[in-house]
């Protein structure tokens, strides 16, 4: 789907809290709800749906990430 989205996820193991910045926790997450909403910039009528969505999918994407292990 979102080609240009860097993969995360550490290979050796799990994932320690604050080793993946959150800067690119947001990045990614905003990359997302980019592709999903089909707007890069949203309208004032849709700012505020567009960030909750932001910060929602950043939230989530860093509880998995922090969840993580990997066998081995």
């Amino acid at each position: 789907m979102c080609r240009s989205i860097k993969t995360l996820r550490r290979p050796q193991g799990s994932v320690p809290q604050g080793s993946v910045p959150q800067e690119e926790v947001y990045e990614a997450a905003l990359q997302y709800v980019r592709k999903i909403s089909g707007y890069r910039v949203p309208s004032k009528a849709n700012r505020e749906a567009f960030d909750a969505a932001v910060a929602e999918v950043a939230g989530a994407s860093q509880r998995l990430l922090e969840g993580l292990t990997v066998r081995g």
